[in-house]
């Protein structure tokens, strides 16, 4: 085995005692890395026909395997400009080496890079070297740590220690809380994730009834979690801020509205994530990062202190990493007795199941079989809802009418003079708002009260069980790929409009695809059943386990 040894940069003159090959490669790749020449990359990396998946690691997590790794490239747009300050390597064996390189970041910081290095069997037709005489060096692993920024901004607008501590033990004492930028907070404005309007925004004198809520209960406020610009979006996606990491798919989009307060829980920075839902905006980032969220029945909690998107469908809700934190929030925000009629049944949708694609399609069916074999009465009758395409896309109709008025009601007097502050996608919403009239808006109303009362009674007394999205996560797209987005969020918006149009609570129970990423199972029950439906949903989660 060879010594570890300082190798210069960009020669490598003084390394006798390493393979001249690997030297090459190195040099390959750092000048592949700096130029973005994507494709030399990939071929670097090890593409292995024997299931032995090549893994690149960083803070925001793992991605295994070569296309996955691809991909991410591919979306980068290129490595940040960097400088390297030392270099030291351990070739293990003959075909087998680490190399740990330590970098300037022109932006400040250093970066550490861990690489490991193997000559292997490779899918790739660039499995030999470029005399074509042995097999290549390529890298099986990588791992890249980063200057931990003090705040990350793509995730807290701003972030205390905490930003409000409770004065009072409560049954949430010790939990900690990544509110959405859409809730007053005392001493503090409301960005609605738009720094234009964040620098005209009131400081705020009191906090939103729902925050609350919390420090009464015990919880302190960690800060201001981003948000999609107006809660116009199930994206997650900001061009201001950026978006929100997801970690339990590094490369995919974190789900939106709610995508700061969601990816603050699953990263660990908070206990609880205090959110919005109108057209899904709990229950898509849930499933989008293996989150439990509720959605609360329509007007059950007071949305005073919340900045609106549309007032006939915003509700609160909150994100936790597990059922039972769900619970006692539940508890400590509606502290009162139901109100509302009590579960006594489950309902199943099959012809919903063409909604959504394979890989959400089949654990979610393997998830409600699951349910079918162990129920036996326990929880009560199991019965079909008679929900079809077209109703989904009758409710969405009126949604969309209802929403966008309201919306533009909300919002159109700021966003008329500020159109270029606004992403392109929420300006292009905000413009057919604007065209709604106020007979369109009546008329939606009436349809509304019409579907409102059509929903209920198809679910009666039943919690409908469905998929929380029409698919995984999407990957971080570029602006050329907004097409697919749309085409993407109008086939969710099909889903999650069922319980937006009843005014019904939503629970989405997190669970996996057969290839790891999260997915979830939607459980929406009758009004004012919310603490029932979240304790349903824990205890058909339990016998899954």
């Amino acid at each position: 085995m060879m010594s570890s040894r300082h190798i210069p940069h960009p020669a490598f003159d003084n390394a006798a005692n390493l393979d001249s090959t690997l030297l090459r490669a190195i040099r390959q790749y750092e000048q592949a890395l700096m130029a973005n020449d994507t494709a030399t990359l990939s071929e670097l990396f090890a593409d292995n026909p024997d299931d032995i998946p090549v893994v690149r690691s960083d803070s925001a997590g793992m991605l295994v395997g070569h296309n996955a790794i691809t991909a991410f490239r591919a979306k980068r747009g290129g490595a940040p400009e960097r400088k390297l300050h030392r270099r030291v390597a351990r070739q293990l064996d003959a075909n087998n080496a680490c190399v740990i390189s330590e970098f300037d970041k022109a932006s400040g910081g250093r970066v550490i890079q861990t690489q490991v290095w193997s000559r292997v069997a490779d899918a790739s037709n660039s499995r030999f070297d470029s005399r074509g005489t042995e097999p290549a060096w390529k890298i099986v692993a990588a791992h890249l740590t980063y200057p931990a920024p003090a705040v990350d901004r793509r995730v807290w607008r701003v972030v205390g220690t905490p930003l409000t501590k409770a004065n009072v033990q409560g049954p949430l004492s010790g939990m900690n809380v990544a509110v959405k930028d859409l809730y007053a907070i005392a001493g503090q404005r409301i960005g609605a994730g738009n720094p234009d309007f964040l620098a005209d925004s009131p400081i705020r004198m009191r906090n939103a009834d729902a925050v609350e809520l919390l420090l009464l209960a015990g919880a302190d406020i960690a800060g201001i979690a981003q948000t999609d610009e107006f809660a116009y979006s199930l994206a997650g996606t900001n061009i201001h801020y950026g978006t929100p990491p997801n970690p339990k798919a590094p490369e995919r989009i974190s789900g939106g509205s709610s995508s700061g307060p969601a990816t603050a829980v699953a990263c660990g920075q908070a206990t609880i994530g205090l959110g919005t839902d109108t057209a899904g905006s709990i229950r898509i980032p849930s499933s989008y990062q293996g989150l439990w969220g509720i959605r609360t029945t329509h007007g059950r909690i007071s949305r005073k202190g919340i900045h609106p998107l549309s007032e006939s469908f915003d509700t609160v809700g909150w994100m936790t990493r597990d059922a039972q934190t769900l619970a006692f929030v539940a508890k400590a925000m509606m502290p009162e007795q139901e109100p509302g009629t009590m579960i006594d049944g489950l309902a199943i949708c099959p012809a919903l199941d063409q909604c959504v694609e394979q890989d959400v399609r089949e654990p979610f069916i393997a998830f409600r079989a699951s349910i079918g074999n162990r129920n036996s009465g326990a929880h009560g009758d199991i019965s079909t809802a008679g929900f079809t395409s077209g109703m989904l896309d009758e409710l969405v109709s009126i949604f969309q009418t209802v929403r966008g008025y309201e919306a533009w009601q909300a919002n159109g007097e700021w966003v008329s003079q500020h159109w270029s502050s606004l992403a392109p996608e929420i300006a292009a919403r905000f413009h057919h708002d604007a065209t709604i009239s106020s007979s369109d808006y009546h008329e939606g109303l009436k349809r509304l009260k019409q579907a409102r009362a059509m929903v209920r009674g198809i679910i009666g007394n039943h919690a409908l069980l469905i998929p929380s999205a029409s698919s995984v996560a999407p990957l971080k797209i570029s602006s050329n790929d907004m097409a697919q987005a749309e085409r993407t969020r109008a086939q969710t918006l099909r889903l999650t409009s069922i319980a937006g149009i009843g005014g019904l609570p939503a629970v989405n129970i997190p669970l996996e695809t057969t290839d790891g990423l999260p997915c979830g199972a939607c459980l929406i029950s009758p009004a004012g059943s919310d603490k029932s439906l979240i304790d349903l949903a824990k205890e058909l989660y339990k016998g899954m386990e």
